[in-house]
């Protein structure tokens, strides 16, 4: 078993759990607040508020400059005092980002979502600038997860999520317990303090746990009041052209969830956790091979080794498509079974439960172009260029804006939400042969062809797996009807006839990657 299968074995097994409890988490959640409702909405909006700024300002230049740096540096006699400077710097911008963004936490809100009652708005930034203390720690928790990852401990860092799933749902069912309801008129100072301060004290505790892990790896949690002597002008220069590219992201973030916010009430939420719900696959899967051979393609980068650089390459992609292609396929056939099944509870709507799905099942296309292109990005970053990924994102959100803003002047409504997710699909397509052939010219090879047959393979086994379990999905929702019952019946039955069909038929076209995946996940 290769090196990378040995570790993303312990990584996906963490990044599982993680996911795990981060759905047990939304779930929690859209049953206390409501799907569809307008206080989801306030909530959704004002949480992922932190995270958009965090990405803006720091986020991207993570993976595009922190890892490999950290790496190149893991051997040098001052690598720690590296590592203690860089989290000083990390400290003191975004303390001082924390405080603006509190204060400026209307016109946050007013820029993200316009199509908010004034009710809404005001439980909105009453939300948001109690989240706003999340940036510095998402940022100190990306640091420290740098630092683990430069030194070999892959998977503690995809522990440390958990940490944060279990406080927030601990909230929501606290909320509950309280007398909270998804009505935004009824909701008390009390009410909203606990959501406020629980949400932020779970990412407080996912800080908590990585400095903890930090400790144990022997890296001392030490602030310096001089941050300089890392290169900091350098790494600004590097991190400059990830920054674009982030702000380009997080303009398709804006245009989209003002869409979302103006299609109808509770639309906001129903596109966010059908996106939420993509991106666990995608966490599961991509993130774990993602966080493995960045750090190898950065050394054999490092050794200008671009033969090896190609060979981490595809074996990534290679395994990431094996992996995911019976997944999309499934979110495309069961998406509103599935969401029926995870939502359709205590105060969410059957109907929104169902919209879900349907945005779910547009989401499902999306999902082995978005992993490749998003792996093939950190082949520039480990070859120390954000310059180019930087223009291909640029690029790829003008593409998604372009074809959103172009759906919403045919569309409206619930299948408004339908299209956004749809014309990512779209546009990470674009982005996934574009950056394929941009790469091509700098490694030399990609190893197309090995990957072109790998890909089609699986593909044609999951599409004759995704064709059956549509028939069983159909044959037993007929008979059974609605409601989260028969839908968990539908997806019991229909996954398991797609699963075993997929093995099936991928083993008869030689996809021996499957082989390789269903091996590192073995235990003994």
């Amino acid at each position: 078993m290769s090196e990378l299968l040995r570790t993303g074995r312990a990584m996906a097994i963490a990044t599982t759990v993680s996911r795990i409890t981060g759905f047990l988490r939304a779930l929690v959640l859209v049953t206390a607040l409501g799907m569809g409702t307008r206080l989801l909405d306030a909530y959704t909006a004002a949480n992922v508020a932190p995270n958009t700024i965090y990405e803006l300002v720091m986020g991207g230049a993570v993976a595009s400059v922190v890892v490999p740096l950290l790496v190149r540096q893991a051997s040098r006699p001052d690598a720690d005092l590296f590592a203690q400077r860089l989290l000083s710097l990390v400290v003191y911008g975004l303390g001082a980002v924390v405080i603006l963004t509190v204060i400026a936490a209307p016109l946050i809100v007013d820029a993200t979502v316009s199509g908010f009652s004034p009710p809404q708005r005001h439980v909105a930034v009453l939300f948001t600038r109690f989240f706003m203390p999340q940036i510095l720690f998402y940022g100190v928790s990306a640091t420290l997860a740098a630092v683990l990852n430069a030194r070999g401990r892959l998977a503690a860092p995809m522990w440390a999520p958990v940490a944060n799933n279990l406080v927030v749902t601990a909230t929501g069912l606290a909320f509950v317990l309280v007398g909270g309801t998804g009505h935004i008129e009824s909701l008390t100072t009390g009410q909203a303090l606990l959501l406020s301060v629980g949400t932020s004290a779970g990412v407080a505790a996912q800080m908590t746990v990585l400095a903890f892990a930090g400790r144990r790896a022997g890296f001392r949690l030490r602030l310096h009041a001089d941050p300089r002597g890392i290169g900091v002008r350098r790494i600004a220069a590097m991190a400059g052209w990830t920054v674009a590219s982030v702000a380009a992201a997080q303009a398709v973030f804006v245009v989209c969830s003002r869409l979302a916010s103006h299609a109808g009430a509770g639309m906001l939420g129903v596109y966010s956790n059908a996106s939420m719900i993509f991106q666990l696959p995608y966490g599961v899967i991509a993130v774990t091979v993602i966080t493995g051979v960045l750090p190898r393609m950065s050394r054999a980068a490092g050794r200008r080794d671009l033969a090896g650089v190609t060979t981490d390459l595809s074996h990534g992609l290679r395994l990431t498509g094996v992996a995911l292609a019976p997944v999309a396929a499934a979110l495309i056939v069961l998406g509103p079974a599935l969401t029926t099944l995870m939502f359709a509870h205590g105060n969410t709507s059957p109907d929104a439960a169902r919209l879900t799905g349907r945005t779910l099942a547009a989401y499902g296309l999306a999902l082995v172009p978005f992993a490749g292109y998003q792996i093939m990005l950190r082949a520039f970053y480990a070859l120390g260029d954000t310059r180019t990924p930087a223009l291909i994102s640029v690029g790829v959100s003008a593409v998604t804006v372009t074809a959103v803003l172009v759906a919403s002047r045919f569309t409206g409504g619930a299948r408004l939400v339908i299209a956004l997710a749809a014309c990512t699909a779209v546009a990470y397509t674009a982005g996934l042969l574009v950056t394929a052939l941009t790469l091509r010219h700098r490694l030399g090879r990609v190893d197309g062809r090995r990957l072109l047959d790998v890909h089609v393979r699986s593909l044609a086994a999951a599409t004759v797996a995704g064709l059956a379990a549509a028939a069983v999905a159909h044959a037993v929702d007929g008979s059974l009807g609605a409601g989260p019952g028969s839908a968990a019946v539908v997806v019991a039955a229909a996954s398991a006839a797609g699963g075993v069909l997929y093995a099936l038929v991928a083993r008869l076209l030689g996809v021996t990657e499957l082989r390789t995946l269903t091996s590192a996940l073995r235990f003994g």
